[in-house]
């Protein structure tokens, strides 16, 4: 495409720049300054504040006379053309003006909801940021609730964005530098980072991986998350990903790096390492000691989500002297009868669970309610009755359910996961249950997304990042930053010490 220049001919800049934006919602407000000088204002329909436009713009333009205005200004030097233009800025009421004269940065700037200013006889355009895009209010995000603690989320605007961590984080160190990506979206990334405390070869990497990949559309972050994933097909995170800014800013204090995506309203954080998931938000505002408790709990709760199925099966297929006796009874009682192996019926019963949560999930909130209790009530009861399933099965699927949601970050890769140890644990039984845990633990081990191990700070062992890991120790004992991230501020929290004499 031949990047062209405006000309000093109104209408011809009118035709041209109508022949790149034909659309319908592309509009075009022509009126005349008081000494008859054509002059029209270009916007984009829906985007744009018209009341601003006609205030600040239009109306204190209508009644220039640039003649007149020239001639009480003889002391400025330049040409008519440049005087006529710092006339126009001089009167124009409105504090974001740049002047722009290529066609390309001319329909860049009104598709993004800038306005453009034109004047007969000037080859140069004005763009008014008079944008006024209909955004939702900040409320509390829905899949990040918190009992204690900030209840802001970040929302689809990126400058809104931009101002709830500017909000927290007062500080001239903190920086944000914008991209554009998507072809067709021309979506605005803002990296955001805190100068002199983080890494910068990672703000550099993420910058270089930003500019290497042209997609056609990015309308959300996970596109983004996509491109800075080091592992394209790994069921794993190599990103982390929050809507709640007080999180945001708290990851970027410690020596992280943050992408902003306009758009989305979940941010993302490199580098990330496994432990976070198992981090909550509420960790921070309660008690060390319950906070430990806590993320114990879903430790644990972790592993009997991923394991507890396959375990069941691989006992009732190849090792039943792994169940207690009365167990073994129990079990053997309520699946006497059934049509289906052990393996199939507890594939039946993890398909079920799968099913009912992603139709909850899909349907309208109230009515994915009331499916998912009438789908467990009637179809578990209704299958136990009919000796289709078994009752211990059913406990178990539910059991590993309840559990794997106490993490939720981790959902996805947990429901891949306990399939990929239900399939092995039925093929080969408790030898592939380790065999799969292995392999499992070398891929974490061999994992690393900008300079972050993905099992840190357990392996390799750093027993100083250890304390705000599965174990959370107290502010106090938190005076340094995560040596994970290679902060240039090793210093978080320093006390002054005084001395106190006795009277």
């Amino acid at each position: 495409m031949v990047v062209q220049n405006l000309s000093e001919n109104l209408q011809k800049n009118l035709t041209a720049i109508k022949k790149i934006l034909p659309s319908e919602d592309i509009l075009t407000y022509v009126f005349e300054t008081a000494d008859k000088t054509a002059c029209a204002i270009v916007y984009a329909d829906g985007i744009v504040n018209k009341q601003w436009l006609g205030d600040l713009i239009a109306r204190p333009l209508s009644k220039l006379d640039f003649m007149q205005e020239i001639g009480q200004n003889t002391k400025n030097e330049g040409t008519m053309s440049a005087l006529k233009l710092e006339i126009i800025k001089k009167n124009a009421l409105f504090p974001e003006l740049k002047e722009v004269e290529k066609l390309l940065d001319i329909h860049k700037e009104i598709l993004n909801g800038n306005s453009l200013v034109l004047v007969d006889g000037l080859s140069v355009g004005l763009i008014v940021g008079a944008k006024f895009i209909p955004v939702r209010a900040v409320t509390e995000p829905p899949t990040d609730v918190a009992v204690r603690g900030p209840r802001e989320g970040f929302i689809e605007d990126i400058k809104t964005n931009m101002s709830l961590i500017r909000k927290r984080l007062k500080t001239p160190d903190l920086r944000f530098e914008s991209v554009r990506l998507g072809k067709q979206s021309d979506t605005i990334v803002s990296i955001c980072w805190l100068e002199g405390t983080s890494n910068p070869s990672v703000k550099e990497e993420v910058l270089q991986k930003l500019q290497s990949v042209q997609l056609d559309c990015v309308p959300d972050s996970s596109y983004v998350s996509a491109i800075l994933s080091p592992r394209k097909h790994s069921v794993f995170h190599s990103v982390g990903k929050t809507e709640k800014p007080d999180i945001f800013t708290a990851k970027i204090s410690e020596g992280r790096v943050g992408i902003l995506v306009d758009g989305s309203p979940i941010a993302l954080t490199v580098p990330y390492i496994l432990t976070e998931d198992l981090q909550s938000s509420e960790d921070y505002f309660i008690s060390p000691f319950a906070a430990t408790i806590f993320r114990l709990l879903r430790f644990v709760s972790l592993f009997v989500a991923l394991l507890l199925p396959a375990f069941y099966v691989s006992a009732q297929l190849f090792k039943i002297q792994l169940l207690p006796l009365g167990l073994t009874l129990t079990i053997a009682s309520s699946s006497r009868e059934l049509p289906l192996s052990p393996s199939l019926e507890m594939f039946v019963v993890l398909f079920l669970l799968e099913t009912l949560k992603e139709a909850s999930i899909r349907m309208p909130k109230y009515v994915g309610m009331s499916l998912s209790v009438v789908g467990a009530l009637v179809l578990g009861d209704t299958a136990v009755s009919a000796g289709f399933l078994s009752t211990p099965a059913i406990i178990v699927v539910a059991f590993s359910g309840i559990c794997l949601y106490t993490v939720p970050n981790f959902v996805e890769t947990g429901s891949i996961l306990r399939w990929l140890f239900l399939l092995v644990s039925g093929s080969i039984g408790p030898f592939g249950i380790v065999l799969s845990a292995a392999f499992l633990l070398y891929y974490l081990l061999s994992a690393d997304a900008f300079g972050a191990p993905a099992l840190a700070p357990f392996s390799p062992l750093n027993i100083h990042d250890l304390r705000d890991s599965v174990v959370k120790y107290d502010l106090a004992d938190l005076k340094s930053r995560p040596r994970l991230l290679q902060s240039k501020n090793k210093t978080r929290l320093s006390v002054k010490k005084e001395n106190y004499h006795e009277k």
